[in-house]
């Protein structure tokens, strides 16, 4: 009987151990950050940390949405650690984004100043007029419990700003399931503009920062309403109720999207939105489309997220330059581009990749995995380099074809997406890079696509352009045209500044003093941006050019030269010279993105 009792009350000390720790492990982390100095751009960070191990380890990523390592360890002031009796915990740094944390069993707080000034939708800022917070650049995590629960609050909030984030609203604080869904949803903090809409049984709020007079928020609902209902009607899926835009239009250098599971955030340029909503709806339904491709369909090479040093894949070419494909094919079923501007686009792109020699040398797969190298200026050289954005997209186009001549277009890249959605996002599974994307496309055309994956994904022979076009009655024609040359190529890798990568040797630039390294602050009298291109582009030969520049030694100068003319080859996808009506079928299929003609369809 003793003995018994003994082991009875043996197992109790264990099951309640057991429900302590528990209880222990189910609180979880509790992070509060204070605005502390908005002219200084400084905020304070302060880490509770339940009972556990006496030792434990903190991480601050060094890299968060940009496939770049940016170290934001750098921006840490200072740090320091105590017990919940106030006293002194010691702090050991182990690395630059990692402290350990001696004596911590019954909890602690660990408090630390950080400098956020990051413009754009990669960064973190804060200032007199708003904050815009990518959370995993001002969070270290404790290693040992990255899926423990997390409340977030935040401090010195000014009276009239307001706070939107994806994140779960509980009274004043912020709740996520784990550090990763935590830092996968942006925050706004500011005198924001917010209008709310719904669409296709979902819930949209739309969070804008700009004035008033540079944007027309009835434009901009009606233009999303179209958006978001092709993008769910062509995946036949909405894996969300809530979905968040954020929206900032700087009068300054602006440009780009950054995509989340529950949310985007775009900055656009106020002077190119007021003349033209176009990049506007482009960059929207690009990044929009990415909550499926890229934050659910995933490759297994991305999983776990490794915030510590870089995560090589070679799907990028898939996960972001098909997401450019889907793009294109969601402004065309929502009436936001026609078939001429549709065609030229694709002409642009075909263009782009055969300018730049690299295409002969380097994969989309091997440009995926260069993606590290983007922000050296001499990785991004026409020569060095391609774009697995640019030929990722063109990829998905001829995979599209492929598909639809394999399966006499009883299947498109439509079913592709389904078929990777149902058999992947869906159960929870993450996809075998380049093999996953061809194992969906050969399941849903029952053909065989070795051939296209080895000579133009993994492999670097030309694409054929003809033999895919000509299904749906096109054809891809090389002229020869005068174009302007400004004697220089530049650069800007994501939220970095615009650096010059290349100057043609005895041109106009060079003599005018333009050097490689220099980064361009000022094009054509504006702030260098992703609008520049744009400008140099409607240059012509004779038009003079004036730069800013700042060289390597932080001189800034003003340069100015006038632009020639050189003989240059372009590309144009354009009709074959007779359309058989069996190929414009194929093709009014193609530009609707669905698999089976209308007529075929109708049978």
């Amino acid at each position: 009987m003793i003995a018994a009792s003994l082991r009875c009350l043996g197992m109790f000390f264990v099951v309640f151990t057991a429900i302590a720790s528990a209880q222990i492990s189910s609180v979880g982390t509790e992070y509060t950050i204070a605005l502390a100095s908005a002219e200084h751009h400084l905020v304070k960070v302060k880490i509770s940390l339940p009972a556990g191990a006496s030792d434990r380890e903190l991480q601050l990523p060094v890299w968060n949405a940009l496939y770049q390592v940016r170290d934001f360890a750098q921006f840490v002031n200072w740090i320091r650690a105590e017990d919940p009796s106030g006293e002194v915990v010691a702090l050991r740094q182990i690395n630059s984004s990692r402290w350990q944390l001696q004596g911590g069993a019954n909890g602690a707080t660990v408090e630390y100043q950080m400098y956020v000034d990051s413009f754009g939708p990669f960064g973190a800022q804060f200032n007199p007029h708003h904050a815009f917070f990518n959370l995993a650049q001002l969070l270290m995590y404790p290693v040992d419990a990255r899926n423990a629960r997390i409340r977030l609050h935040f401090e010195g909030v000014p009276a009239d700003w307001h706070i939107a984030t994806p994140l779960q609203a509980d009274h004043d604080e912020f709740v996520a399931e784990n550090y990763d869904r935590l830092v996968d949803s942006p925050v706004e903090i500011g005198a924001f503009h917010e209008v709310n809409f719904d669409e296709s049984g979902a819930h949209f709020r739309v969070i804008i920062d700009a004035d008033f007079v540079d944007y027309d928020a009835e434009k901009i609902i009606a233009t999303l309403h179209k958006i978001v209902s092709g993008a769910i009607s062509w995946m036949d899926d909405r894996p969300f109720d809530t979905y968040t835009f954020f929206y900032h239009f700087p009068r300054g250098p602006a440009g780009g999207g950054m995509e989340h599971s529950y949310s985007t955030a775009i900055d656009i340029n106020a002077d190119t939105i007021r003349q033209n909503l176009y990049p506007l709806n482009a960059v929207t339904a690009h990044e929009f489309f990415h909550l499926w491709n890229v934050k659910r369909i995933r490759p297994q090479t991305l999983e776990p997220i490794d915030y510590t040093k870089e995560n090589y894949t070679r799907a990028l070419w898939f996960s972001e330059g098909v997401t450019s494909t889907a793009e294109e094919i969601i402004q065309l079923r929502a009436g936001l581009v026609g078939e001429t501007q549709f065609l030229n686009n694709l002409s642009g792109q075909i263009s782009e990749l055969e300018h730049r020699p690299a295409h002969l040398t380097q994969s989309a797969e091997a440009s995926s995995l260069d993606a590290w190298l983007e922000g050296l200026n001499y990785y991004r050289r026409p020569e060095r380099s391609i774009s697995y954005y640019n030929k990722g997209e063109l990829l998905g186009f001829m995979l599209d074809l492929a598909v639809r001549q394999g399966s006499d277009d009883h299947a498109s890249l439509r079913e592709v997406m389904q078929w990777m959605n149902a058999n992947y996002a869906q159960k929870g599974r993450y996809f075998d890079d380049s093999n996953g994307v061809r194992e969906a496309g050969e399941a849903v055309c029952h053909c065989n696509l070795r051939t296209f994956f080895t000579k133009y994904v993994a492999g670097t022979d030309e694409i054929p352009w003809d033999d895919f076009f000509r299904y749906v009655g096109l054809r891809v024609d090389e002229m020869s045209i005068v174009v302007p040359d400004t004697g220089f190529l530049a650069s800007r890798n994501f939220d970095g500044p615009m650096a010059v990568v290349a100057v043609s040797p005895g041109g106009e630039a060079e003599r005018a003093g333009l050097q490689v390294g220099d980064v361009v602050t000022e094009i054509l009298g504006k702030g260098a941006s992703e609008e520049s291109q744009q400008r140099l582009i409607r240059l012509k030969p004779g038009d003079t050019i004036n730069v800013k520049v700042k060289s390597r030694r932080g001189a800034e100068r003003e340069l100015r030269w006038k632009v020639v003319g050189r003989e240059d080859k372009t590309y144009e996808v354009k009709d074959l010279d007779r359309v058989t009506p069996e190929e414009r079928t194929h093709r009014v299929a193609w530009l609707k993105g669905e698999a089976e003609p209308v007529s075929r369809a109708a049978k």
